[in-house]
């Protein structure tokens, strides 16, 4: 079942909970793939009823960003998600999530301000907000969402934490194509020799932590590991490539023995932006 306004989404949301069904919404911008199917499904065995979003949202875009070129459909996304589990969609149009009234956003700082937050100012004020407001429309208990965007993933938790939403956070493992690359709506844009090139994102994240697992502590070298391998591609213009705390995202100079390491990597493949990480737990 698709449904389109907020008001109707709560009223559902409220019988359910009446009917004492746990809810679990996983918020996506559609055009679904693997990785999205394996949430719902993920889902599925967290609660009773699963409420998929699909929403581009209009305020994380950067003025020269992809929103207007961004994949769409609907009636495939519907057909996908019902296979894998999910119960409803909520489909709202931009106008009912940002009203010409409307004058309210969201902002987080420490963690949103480095990496994503540098390379795309005002991203993570679009991810929050938006994320609130889909939260207060499907009111879940629990809330499901990937790995691959892992800085937003401590951001949403920390936007639970400090406004004290009653939502419990699952994060789910990255799902990966063959050659490791993370599966993303963008990897479309991709032509076929970019394609075959991008499966070096995820061989540099694992050189890196292999190097970690054989003792390298320094950051800027784990860096330059990653750095080096995504540089012999012409094609390849890199952001970043940084190794910080799992937890925090700070950056040490020398990593202690029992860190929880987090590799970032960031990067344009021709004319496609893609992203990736990688985490390397030594508190174990």
């Amino acid at each position: 079942m698709i449904i389109k306004h907020i008001k109707e989404i709560q009223q559902l949301s409220d019988k359910l909970k009446i009917e004492g069904k746990k809810i679990v919404c996983v918020p996506t911008m559609g055009f679904l793939h693997e990785g999205h199917l394996s949430l719902i499904r993920n889902a599925k065995d967290l609660g009773d009823t699963v409420i998929t979003t699909l929403f581009v949202n209009p305020l994380q875009f950067g003025p020269k960003e992809d929103f207007t070129k961004y994949p769409r459909d609907l009636q495939r996304d519907f057909e996908l998600s019902k296979d894998a589990g999910n119960d409803y969609l909520f489909v709202p149009e931009a106008t009912e999530m940002y009203p010409d009234s409307f004058n309210t956003t969201v902002k987080i700082g420490d963690i949103t301000e480095k990496f994503e937050g540098v390379s795309r100012p005002g991203h993570f004020v679009g991810v929050a907000t938006v994320v609130l407001k889909l939260f207060n429309a499907v009111k879940p208990h629990i809330a499901v969402f990937g790995q691959k965007d892992y800085q937003q993933t401590l951001l949403i938790q920390k936007l639970v934490q400090d406004l004290n939403l009653d939502i419990d956070i699952h994060i789910v493992q990255t799902i990966r194509e063959d050659d490791g690359l993370a599966m993303s709506s963008r990897n479309i844009y991709l032509s076929y020799d970019e394609r075959q090139k991008a499966g070096l994102i995820y061989k540099a994240l694992n050189q890196a932590k292999t190097a970690i697992l054989n003792g390298e502590r320094k950051r800027n070298v784990i860096n330059g590991i990653m750095f080096d391998m995504l540089n012999i591609e012409n094609e390849i213009t890199i952001d970043y490539c940084a190794a910080a705390l799992a937890g925090s995202l700070e950056e040490p100079d020398v990593f202690q023995d029992n860190a929880d390491i987090v590799l970032l990597v960031a990067l344009k493949l021709g004319t496609t932006r893609l992203i990736d990480n990688l985490i390397v737990n030594l508190n174990n």
